[in-house]
């Protein structure tokens, strides 16, 4: 069996009667994007979320790299390895483009204020932050305010922000949200040869996003997974089709 970089076992979240997350038992392996699919309200940001660290669970557990993570705050995971990026761009929107990976990079290595000296300016936050830029392709827009750039530059900056935690796994939340077609076409591009830097466990709405991109899919429905499978599995599955994808598949 492949190495597993990140696991959830058995994760269960209820709000009151409610079940968002039932029983949800997935994993993510070297090179891989594993994608999360389902109709509105099945539970994917509150799995989201879980994976993350922003929700607690009911039951279940989170491993990233063999190590139980459960019980680590959302800051605690991304330094343990866990990228995310977000549905809504979660950036300082007035800030350059390079100031928003140096601030990532001085989160990352956990580095204090220098009333002497802005730990901005190091020499170790510089060259973290100026090695992400380059690997997203965004070292000519170093100096452009991030609410000038365009969507797709966006959910490129949030990357390279990720990238400054050296992550062991990405989690994306819909990536391609807000992109027209030659944006996404653009995005899927730059996440097929992202996974080379770490796997990506992808929520994603876009069907042909998904299946140009997902080495195998998850399909989430009321809380619970119904299928995993290649893409091939998934087109086949009726349960599938009945559920979800419908004439898509």
């Amino acid at each position: 069996m492949s190495e597993v970089i990140l696991a959830t076992q058995g994760l269960q979240k209820s709000f009151g009667a409610l079940k968002a997350t039932d029983d949800v038992s997935i994993d993510l392996r070297p090179g891989e994007i594993h994608a999360i699919i389902g109709p509105n309200g099945a539970g994917k940001s509150t799995l989201i979320a879980q994976i993350c660290g922003a929700l607690a669970s009911d039951t279940g557990r989170v491993e990233l790299l063999d190590r139980d993570v459960t019980a680590l705050n959302t800051e605690q995971r991304a330094r343990a390895g866990l990228g995310r990026t977000f549905q809504i761009s979660a950036l300082a929107m007035e800030d350059s483009v390079e100031d928003n990976v140096r601030l990532g990079a001085i989160g990352a290595m956990g580095s204090p204020w220098n009333v002497f000296r802005p730990v901005s300016r190091s020499a170790d936050v510089v060259a973290r932050a100026n090695d992400a830029l380059e690997r997203v392709g965004l070292t000519g827009a170093r100096e452009t305010r991030c609410a000038d750039l365009s969507h797709g530059q966006r959910r490129q900056l949030e990357v390279a922000v990720a990238l400054t935690l050296e992550p062991k796994a990405f989690v994306m939340d819909e990536p391609m949200a807000g992109l027209g077609a030659d944006g996404s076409k653009t995005m899927t591009g730059f996440l097929d040869g992202l996974r080379d830097e770490a796997p990506i466990l992808l929520v994603e709405h876009d069907m042909d996003a998904v299946f140009a991109l997902a080495d195998r899919i998850s399909v989430l429905v009321y809380g619970k997974i119904i299928a995993t499978g290649t893409v091939s599995d998934i087109r086949a599955s009726d349960a599938v089709r009945t559920a979800y994808l419908g004439e898509n598949a």
